[in-house]
């Protein structure tokens, strides 16, 4: 602590929904090895002590062609204990508008353990999170296959009712991602999916909390609902993160960069992926004086890692992560010296 006793060191943050920064997109068909490094080296410095790439819907060739190289680079000693597996975020989920989100309907598929089992091949062994639908048939048989290989089957992008995650639940899938979002827009006042989602106490909680996914008070109803020990916060932050505003493409699909950090397509208003840091993210729901600093420290590192089966151990040092309890605000604090043309939101020189 500082001086006045409110300056608290954090244990990191990981972050378990990264689809890409500054432009370089973990789904683009024509990924690098280079470019992947990257973009990993980028997000290290500024956004997560450690994260997991994450690919969404996609091609079968660019599934085939992104994951080996993704793999490869995660076996690398340079990103050993940052770089902890990878994140499939589809193709299993329903096709429906809304549920759906900014996945592309054509790439979509239906429950299908063969081509699971490819996917995970060419992951080579490093996928730790598969995302499907609850209420597609066939889903159960998927989480028991994807849990054989090692990953943590999460659930998403449906109109799943309460008997569908029920099911999935004994399946052994443990959590919802990004709870309140690939969601219609307007649903049922009680039976839908975000309701059904809170009252299973056997699925932990992914929240987006960037400003612009959930309003306050859903935050709010989720966190007390669930409880801090089983939420985990993403940034799901898109590769469009760091750009300037302007019209671009998300997984194939046409999107907008508004200047308020939005990303959205134009077409339905449905917002495609974050622009926020995982550090920005923590920084806004720090700023709800919601949770104390234990709380905050269990959201972004113990609950994540609990959720992919990792351990603090296994971790590799990263930047110091630091809390000030008066302000309610998190910085990481930077090695000196360091030529900064001016501090942007949650770096202090």
């Amino acid at each position: 602590m500082n001086a006045q006793g409110r300056t608290i060191e954090m244990p990191g943050l990981i972050d378990l929904q990264v689809n890409g920064y500054r432009g370089v997109d973990f789904c683009d068909p024509a990924l690098t090895a280079g470019a992947f490094a990257r973009a990993c080296r980028w997000i290290l410095e500024a956004a997560a002590t450690a994260f997991v790439p994450t690919l969404i819907t996609s091609s079968r060739r660019t599934y085939e062609h992104n994951l080996p190289i993704i793999a490869e680079v995660l076996d690398s000693p340079e990103f050993r204990g940052r770089v902890l597996g990878i994140h499939l975020e589809g193709p299993f989920i329903n096709p429906q508008a809304g549920a759906r989100g900014a996945h592309k309907a054509e790439w979509i598929s239906p429950p299908d353990v063969g081509y699971l089992k490819r996917l995970l091949k060419w992951a080579r062994g490093k996928a730790v999170i598969l995302t499907l639908a609850a209420d597609v048939d066939g889903a159960e048989d998927l989480a028991r296959c994807a849990q054989d290989h090692g990953a943590a089957v999460f659930l998403g992008h449906h109109l799943a009712g309460e008997e569908h995650l029920r099911r999935l639940a004994m399946a052994g899938a443990t959590a919802v991602t990004h709870l309140g979002n690939g969601v219609p827009a307007q649903l049922h006042r009680h039976n839908n999916p975000v309701v059904a989602a809170l009252g299973e106490d056997r699925l932990a909680a992914t929240l987006i909390t960037d400003g612009q996914h959930l309003p306050a008070a859903m935050i709010k109803t989720i966190l007390r609902t669930k409880g801090p020990a089983n939420c985990a916060v993403i940034s799901d932050i898109a590769h469009l993160a760091g750009l300037s505003p302007g019209r671009y493409e998300v997984g194939g699909q046409p999107v907008v960069l508004a200047d308020s950090g939005r990303i959205y397509d134009p077409a339905t208003g449905y917002l495609a992926g974050s622009s926020a840091t995982m550090l920005e993210c923590m920084n806004y729901l720090a700023s709800l004086d919601l949770l104390g600093a234990d709380q905050l420290a269990a959201v972004a590192f113990d609950n994540p890692l609990r959720l992919i089966g990792r351990q603090p151990h296994e971790i590799a040092a990263g930047p110091k992560i630091h809390y000030d309890t008066a302000a309610r605000y998190l910085y990481r604090v930077l090695p000196a010296p360091v030529n900064l043309k001016g501090p942007r939101l949650g770096q202090r020189p």
